[in-house]
């Protein structure tokens, strides 16, 4: 069984020099953080702890002109390491990574006091009470405070075994058949060619495989795989995986691209979210802002289009629509960051609740009960609701992700293998029965409507306006005979006084009297 976990906290507390001392690999893999003695770009390292659990461990810079590179390596974590420098304490960026780790709902992790040679027993007995203070107010409450130091090797041990027992009580991953690897590095190796690397989520990758890369939609193959630096036929979700590909260049792909099997995402550019902002905030989250979206790897523009009220406050929750400037790769569930770009501070987060997501009246609760109720599980229902002119069986399940859901139990009038929610139908046969009433009062000597002005008049897509049909004539809502369609009571008759026609029942054949 595989883990990832992904360090956090402030510039030179000694993050990279802790997993260094962890693994005896050196996440910092550029020149420039060598030169510069500082973390720029994501780092990976691997460990194999006491229990023999596999660990991927994925190093994050600290410094506030890095947070994206930040965000980038903390989606698909089971635990963090927040680390914290025993001489220094609670720093500005151990508060803004803590922010983001509670945003994104990371409830399994250790503190780690650094630098324990450089300070007394009474100092780290204060710094690890702040500390603990500090993680009181986020999804980290809880957790154990571990010292160490990296230069004389104190408290290592103490640390493995207690990762060890925090991922024992960790739930494995499940596969859910729907693998997806959002994309955080990508280089060529001679001989091989491109390789991207990332952490699996939602299902298994084996070579050979077919994928799409997200959201621009290149098709490549599964050349090879390796997951610890070992080659390996099999990826399970919830580890580290190197993918080399056949299909893509390197200037080909990038941070934040997907890779899944055909039909597992679709790109989008308007989603519905549930979003929780900050209580330290210093502004709310305002209808019309312009923020950005950081999801899995990625980085996008988004305008929040908040449903309920005119702006979300501090500490508040509420439905917001994000129409994306450009497409994403993503699914409902995910959970997300929205940081303002300037001056640059994370606002908030939440999870997707719809990524094909419909333009919202704002105000209306009805919006809002139809979000609840799709994130409480009622997907297939309230996907039907987007469909006034109804959808086939088939689309509903490709367009919720769900080949394998039970329509059974879909509170919809079924239609041929056309889908109408309640609503929709009743609706339709409104509209039907009204249509032909007007034709009858335009049209007192005619017998009945053509069927294809009615076709027109419903608006409905080709395929389905025959199976419709078959259905409002079965529940009586009109009749037809002889391709033409009237309401079940219509009958042609001329009045003897003054020729003038009226309306009663048709009959099986139409008659006329004068």
């Amino acid at each position: 069984m595989s883990y990832v976990v992904g360090t956090a906290g402030h510039i030179d507390h000694g993050k990279s020099t802790l997993i260094h001392a962890l693994t005896g690999i050196d996440p910092d893999r550029l020149e420039e953080e060598k030169r510069r003695g500082m973390t720029i770009d994501l780092g990976f390292a691997y460990l194999t702890l006491p229990s023999g659990r596999l660990v991927g461990i994925v190093d994050v810079p600290g410094h506030a002109r890095f947070i994206r590179n930040m965000l980038a390596g903390v989606h698909g974590l089971d635990a963090v390491l927040l680390v914290v420098a025993a001489d220094e304490g609670v720093m500005p960026q151990t508060v803004e990574h803590l922010e983001i780790v509670d945003l994104l709902e990371v409830s399994h992790g250790l503190a780690v006091l650094t630098k324990t040679d450089l300070v007394d027993e009474e100092w780290l007995e204060m710094v690890g009470a702040e500390l603990a203070e500090t993680l009181s107010r986020t999804s980290l409450r809880g957790a154990q405070v571990v010292p160490v130091s990296a230069a004389t090797g104190a408290g290592l041990d103490l640390l493995r075994d207690r990762l060890d027992a925090l991922l024992a009580d960790t739930p494995p991953r499940a596969d859910q058949g729907r693998p997806r690897l959002p994309v955080d590095r990508v280089f060529t190796i001679k001989g091989s060619g491109t390789v991207v690397t990332g952490t699996l989520v939602e299902g298994s990758l084996r070579v050979g495989d077919e994928l799409v890369v997200a959201p621009g939609g290149r098709r490549v193959r599964v050349r090879g795989l390796q997951q610890h630096n070992r080659k390996v036929e099999l990826a399970e979700p919830g580890s580290r995986a190197a993918v080399n590909l056949v299909g893509a260049d390197k200037d080909e792909l990038r941070r934040g691209d997907v890779l899944a099997p055909p039909g597992v995402l679709v790109a989008t550019r308007r989603i519905d979210a549930r979003v929780r902002v900050l209580p330290d905030a210093p502004r709310p989250l305002r209808h019309g802002a312009h923020l950005l979206l950081h999801t899995g790897t990625a980085e996008v523009s988004a305008r929040a289009i908040v449903l309920e009220s005119d702006a979300i406050e501090p500490g508040a929750e509420g439905w917001v629509q994000l129409w994306l400037a450009e497409p994403l790769a993503a699914a409902a569930g995910d959970r997300f960051v929205l940081r303002v770009p300037s001056p640059s501070l994370t606002l908030a987060g939440g999870r997707f609740a719809d990524v094909a997501a419909r333009r919202h009246p704002r105000h209306d609760a009805q919006v809002a009960r139809s979000l609840e109720r799709r994130v409480a599980g009622d997907v297939l229902q309230e996907e039907l609701r987007k469909y006034p002119r109804g959808i086939t069986e088939s689309a509903l399940l490709k367009a919720t992700l769900a080949p394998d859901a039970d329509l059974g139990a879909l509170d919809a009038r079924r239609a041929g293998s056309w889908l109408f929610a309640p609503e929709a139908w009743a609706a339709i046969s409104e509209r039907a029965a009204g249509a032909l009433a007007d034709y009858h009062a335009r049209n007192p000597l005619r017998a009945g409507m053509p069927r294809e002005e009615l076709k027109s008049r419903l608006a409905l897509a080709p395929a389905a306006f025959p199976p419709v049909l078959a259905a409002l004539v079965e529940e009586a809502v009109l009749a037809e005979r002889n391709g033409e369609v009237a309401l079940p009571g219509h009958q042609v008759k001329l009045d003897p006084a003054g020729g003038a026609g009226w309306c009663g029942p048709w009959p099986r054949k139409a008659t006329s009297s004068g």
